[in-house]
């Protein structure tokens, strides 16, 4: 917590913390994995690029150089002495003030580690478009990690899995499909890996890292808008996502999803991308920020 490790159960906030009430903070989600040399984590320049560029949009300015945060997640982790598990960093408005205008307010970091397996489980998972649609861009910077986003996907998740759903589905505000509460989604059509394109959903390192990886494989990558009907007479779907990792999409409303199981092109994608996070694989090394 702002440049000094804290015990677990010490690491306290005032009340009155401005970002608690209102919503205005930044974080990230990253993953840290055992490979043979050790804990290593996924990406984590990225993470601390995009960190950074979310807490600018809402006004934070930078309080650590890009090497501090990066040193301090990673004495996070060694702190924590775990071999694999889930990273959250948060830059948040702390208490000094109270009203919308966070101008005033100290700009506060914490990093937290902890142990944390598949998000959505590992089997495929039954989805429902949820009647709530994904934050307008017109309203937000859309591919900005905010907090205060994700009361939309909060609200997303209570609808559907009060109806016994695994997950939901957004769509954006012209119908077309945009993403689920906290992953990207992919589609496979005919051989042909389509997401939907950047402007209305959070811009996914996983999502960047599949498109290296289906590049690689000689799997055609699109971008572009999937309405409902593309969705539901897909091949196959996934999500991505760093707490989801690749997760096969079974059923959406009830409709299956190519033969309800893990497709093709879905199982290759998630082969190589576990194998790379898990140092396996040379090439994608590169990915790995390794702790010694």
């Amino acid at each position: 917590m702002d440049g000094k490790l804290v015990a677990w159960d010490k690491a306290k906030i005032h009340p009155i913390t401005h970002t608690f009430h209102y919503g205005g903070g930044a974080f990230e989600g990253i993953r840290f994995y055992k490979t043979s040399d050790g804990p290593a984590i996924f990406r984590l320049k990225e993470h601390t690029n995009r960190l950074i560029y979310s807490a600018k949009t809402i006004g934070m300015k930078p309080i650590y150089t890009k090497k501090q945060i990066n040193d301090a997640i990673i004495a996070t982790v060694k702190a924590n002495n775990l071999d694999k598990g889930y990273i959250r960093p948060l830059f948040y408005y702390g208490y000094g003030k109270m009203g919308l205008d966070p101008r005033g307010c100290p700009v506060n970091l914490l990093i937290a580690a902890w142990p944390w397996g598949a998000y959505l489980g590992t089997k495929p998972v039954k989805c429902k478009i949820s009647s709530f649609i994904r934050i307008h861009p017109d309203s937000t910077f859309s591919e900005a990690k905010l907090c205060g986003h994700y009361v939309n996907s909060i609200l997303a998740s209570l609808d559907i899995h009060s109806k016994g759903y695994d997950e939901a589905i957004l769509l954006d505000y012209k119908g077309n499909v945009a993403e689920g509460p906290g992953e990207n989604i992919f589609i496979v059509k005919k051989g042909t890996l389509i997401t939907p394109p950047k402007g209305n959903i959070l811009a996914g390192i996983t999502r960047d890292s599949l498109f290296e990886i289906a590049k690689n494989e000689g799997i055609k990558v699109v971008e572009k808008n999937i309405s409902k009907k593309q969705l539901l007479e897909a091949d196959e779907a996934f999500f991505s996502g760093t707490a989801a990792e690749v997760s096969s999409i079974s059923h959406i409303n009830n409709n299956k999803i190519g033969n309800g199981k893990i497709g093709p092109i879905t199982q290759l994608l998630k082969k190589i991308f576990t194998k790379a996070i898990n140092g396996e694989i040379p090439k994608y090394n590169k990915w790995l920020t390794t702790i010694k």
